[in-house]
C-alpha cells in the first residue's frame, strides 16, 4: 500500500541484496521510519520489541531472520540457534512457529552458501504468498460488503468496525480485516470504519487510522468501550477483526478486548467475522481458552503513554500513580460460538470444525487418541 504517495511493502530486502528493511511501527503515526536488520539479533529485537507486529508479518520477519541467521552460520547449529532464537520472541502468534518450522523444513537438507540463497529466496515467496492470500481475503469478504450494501440507503456508507491493526502494517501488504475494506473502497463502495484505539499500545488510533487515512477510506477513532453504545444505536453494520491464533474449531486469540466486542456483536445482532491466513490456524489445539498461550507484555505499556508535544516532539508520560501496579494482557480469546463467520483465502468459513474442514479438507485436527499426547502439526498456507 502507499505512505505519502509511495509504494511500500512492510518488509523487504535492502537494494544489497542481503539486509532486509522494515517500516518502523513504534514510531508510526508521528514519524515515518525505515530500519534496517543486519543480523539474526535484530530480526528478533524488531519482533520482541514490536517494531514489527501482526501475526503475518512477524512470520515474514523471522523468516527473514533465520535468512539473517545463516550468513552469520550456515551450519545446522546455526540453524537451529536462530530457529530457537525467534521462537522465544512472541509466544501467541502461531505464524511465528509456521514460519520457522516451515524455513527448518526448507532449509534442513541444503548446505553451504546454497543454504543462505535458498533461504532467502524462500522467504521472499512466503512475503509473495502473503500478499496473494489477503488479496483473496479482500474479495472473499467485499461479497459479503456488496450484500450488506445492498440494505442500505443510497448514499449510506456501511459501517464496520474494527479492533487493533490488522492492516497491512500486520502483514507484508493488504493486511487481513482491513483487505476486504480497501477492496470495497477500491470498487467504489461507500464503507466507514470505526476504528478502537486498542489500549494500552494504541494500534487503532496509532497504526489502522494512519493507513486508511493514506489510503482515503474514511473513518472515525473511538475509545475502546465506545463500541457496544454503537452497535446499540445502530451505528455498526458488521465487524472485522484479525487473529493471532485461531483454533482447529474456530476460537480465535486477537488483541485484548476482542472478547468484549464479540459480545456486544452478539447482543446486538451484529455480524461479527473474523479474517485470517490459513496459516494462522492451529490445527493441533481445539480449545482457545486452555491451550492458546496468552502473552503477558511490560506494565510500562499500561501506566505510560507516548504521543507528540505541540511543538512536534515526542514525549513519553505516566498515566497512573507511583507505585500502582498493573496488568498487561496482550491477548484474549473469542469462542467460535460467538464468531459469525471466519474469512479466509479460500472463502467464508463457520467457525468450528466442520466449517474449517470444509475449506480446508488436507488439513485434520489433532485427534487425542487415548494414553497418547498430542502431536502438534504446523501448516502452510495454501500458495506456499
Amino acid at each position: 500500500m502507499k505512505v505519502n504517495g509511495t509504494q511500500y511493502r512492510t518488509i523487504w530486502v535492502g537494494d544489497d541484496g542481503w539486509r532486509v528493511n522494515v517500516i518502523d511501527q513504534t514510531q508510526l503515526p508521528h514519524n515515518f521510519k525505515i530500519s534496517t536488520l543486519e543480523t539474526a539479533d535484530d530480526a528478533a529485537r524488531a519482533i520482541s520489541t514490536m517494531m514489527v507486529r501482526g501475526a503475518p508479518l512477524i512470520g515474514a520477519t523471522a523468516a527473514y531472520g533465520i535468512c539473517l541467521g545463516m550468513r552469520e552460520d550456515a551450519s545446522d547449529g546455526g540453524l537451529d540457534r536462530v530457529c530457537e532464537l525467534l521462537e522465544h520472541t512472541r509466544p501467541t502468534a502461531i505464524n511465528l512457529r509456521w514460519a520457522i518450522h516451515e524455513m527448518r523444513r526448507v532449509l534442513r537438507n541444503i548446505e553451504g552458501k546454497l543454504r543462505v540463497d535458498t533461504a532467502y529466496t524462500h522467504a521472499s515467496n512466503m512475503c509473495a504468498a502473503d500478499i496473494e492470500t489477503n488479496q483473496a481475503i479482500g474479495r472473499h469478504g467485499f461479497e459479503l460488503l456488496v450484500k450488506l450494501s445492498d440494505h442500505k440507503p443510497t448514499g449510506k456508507p456501511i459501517n464496520i468496525l474494527t479492533h487493533c491493526n490488522a492492516g497491512w502494517l500486520a502483514t507484508v501488504d493488504w493486511g487481513t480485516a482491513t483487505a476486504p475494506m480497501y477492496t470495497a473502497h477500491n470498487a467504489g463502495l461507500l464503507v466507514h470504519v470505526w476504528v478502537d484505539e486498542t489500549r494500552p499500545r494504541n494500534q487503532g488510533a496509532a497504526l489502522t487510522a494512519f493507513e486508511l487515512s493514506q489510503h482515503g477510506v474514511p473513518h472515525t477513532v473511538i475509545a475502546d468501550n465506545a463500541g457496544g453504545h454503537l452497535m446499540q444505536k445502530g451505528e455498526v453494520d458488521l465487524c472485522i477483526v484479525g487473529t493471532d491464533r485461531t483454533t482447529a474449531k474456530g476460537d480465535v486469540a486477537n488483541k485484548v478486548g476482542t472478547y468484549l466486542k464479540a459480545l456486544a456483536a452478539t447482543d446486538n445482532d451484529i455480524p461479527f467475522y473474523v479474517a485470517l491466513p490459513s496459516s494462522t490456524i492451529d490445527w493441533s489445539i481445539s480449545d482457545g481458552l486452555t491451550e492458546i498461550p496468552i502473552e503477558q507484555r511490560a506494565i510500562r505499556e499500561v501506566t505510560h503513554i507516548t504521543g507528540r508535544n505541540v511543538d512536534g516532539s515526542l514525549a513519553t508520560v505516566q498515566l497512573t500513580p507511583d507505585g500502582t501496579n498493573a496488568a498487561n494482557y496482550a491477548f484474549d480469546v473469542t469462542p467460535a460460538r460467538l464468531i459469525s463467520g471466519l474469512i479466509t483465502e479460500r472463502g467464508v468459513s463457520e467457525a468450528s470444525a466442520s466449517g474449517l474442514q470444509a475449506l480446508f479438507p488436507e488439513y485434520a485436527p489433532t485427534a487425542k487418541a487415548k494414553g497418547h499426547k498430542n502431536v502438534h502439526f504446523i501448516t502452510c498456507c495454501s500458495e506456499c
